[in-house]
């Protein structure tokens, strides 16, 4: 057997074939993560309604996509709209102020609704100034991107649901910074639609995963190819 590699590519090939491999790992691990986040968000949306004391003493992590009950107000007067598209079509979400029986400030997504109901006036039976309860899943909205646009103040249209911003407009002082994204209970005169929850992650470590472990062993085979066709590893 004839086995005389070159030294110089050996060691790099080496070293790229070892980042590969530890690339490919690594996605398994994340892959891992990613599936365990999903069955613990799946069984927060799947357990009963708690309270806002019981959640407001979980740690953050622990409360995302729990389902939580409220008794209490909407503050009609100070909704704002969210930008956004459902199957291509423009729809604003409803964000309203919420307070509790005991005090408490929190923001409720009530869900959707189209240009033609934006205007308060076009769903009057939906916003009663009645005490209501309202069961929702408890979310930490994502940030505001760089490239986000800025909110129409005059029309209180935001294009990300930037509750820092939302509150301070209002010159509300939240309990938590989350949002109660409202479950589908139906509202007086159908509007907002509720129940606009999407629990989706983007899962795709595993073929990225496959992709790394096999440019690893494409990286092997060239090597190997190319000692052969140098006649630097061969069978006698």
């Amino acid at each position: 057997m004839t086995f005389r590699p070159y030294p110089g590519l050996t060691v790099a090939c080496a070293i790229l074939f070892a980042i590969l491999c530890g690339l490919g790992a690594w996605q398994l691990e994340r892959l891992q993560w990613k599936l365990a986040l999903i069955a613990t968000v799946n069984a927060h949306m799947a357990a009963s309604p708690i309270s806002l004391d019981q959640i407001l003493a979980m740690k953050p992590d622990d409360a995302q996509y729990r389902r939580v009950t409220l008794n209490g107000h909407f503050d009609h007067a100070r909704e704002a709209y969210v930008f956004t598209t459902d199957q291509g079509a423009a729809v604003y979400h409803v964000l309203t102020p919420f307070r509790t029986d005991t005090g408490k400030v929190l923001i409720v997504d009530r869900g959707e609704v189209p240009k033609e109901k934006l205007d308060p006036a076009a769903r009057a039976a939906g916003n009663s100034a009645a005490e209501v309860q309202v069961t929702g899943v408890w979310r930490a909205p994502d940030k505001p991107g760089s490239f986000t646009p800025p909110p129409d103040m005059g029309k209180r249209i935001w294009y990300a649901r930037d509750l820092a911003a939302i509150a301070a407009a209002d010159r509300l002082t939240l309990s938590a910074p989350v949002v109660i994204e409202a479950d589908a209970t139906p509202n007086p005169g159908g509007w907002p639609r509720g129940g606009q929850t999407v629990v989706s992650f983007r899962n795709q470590h595993l073929s990225y995963a496959v992709t790394w472990f096999g440019l690893a062993i494409v990286l092997l085979c060239v090597w190997i190819y190319y000692h052969i066709s140098k006649g630097r590893f061969a069978w006698n």
